[in-house]
């Protein structure tokens, strides 16, 4: 049950709230509104895209041997990676609703799917980096 829906319940049962206060209480989210859910998986997205960009980054210089064998670019995709496949996993655990009730499981969702990709990225980097030719 979420907080609103509790608060509704509380408010009603306490016999402190109208029917248009619970009302109030209850609304439904527009389509653009930016609610926390949705800005923490925009976060998240914007991590794995980052992450992306630093992974396919860190592996072109290991393809090309461009460099001194800094290892930097790999770990940062791995570690940003990480970070968004744990915030959209946190997204997604805390929804109560589907898509469009504004708890962001869309974008927890695409989380879950490009912080891999960043991961997948920067590991092919590190393993790369570390070998010796």
């Amino acid at each position: 049950m979420s907080v609103p829906h509790l608060q509704a319940v509380l408010l009603g049962i306490l016999g402190h709230a109208t029917p248009s206060a619970a009302h109030v209480l209850v609304q439904p989210v527009g389509a653009y509104t930016l609610t926390t859910g949705r800005l923490w998986s925009v976060v998240g997205a914007l991590l794995g895209l980052a992450g992306i960009v630093i992974g396919g980054l860190a592996l072109a210089r290991s393809v090309r041997r461009v460099g001194n064998g800094r290892r930097r670019g790999a770990i940062v995709a791995l570690a940003v990676g990480l970070a968004g496949v744990v915030i959209g996993g946190l997204v997604v655990g805390a929804a109560d609703g589907g898509p469009g009730t504004g708890y962001g499981i869309v974008g927890g969702y695409v989380d879950l799917v490009v912080g891999p990709i960043a991961m997948v990225l920067g590991g092919l980097a590190l393993a790369r980096s570390r070998r010796t030719t």
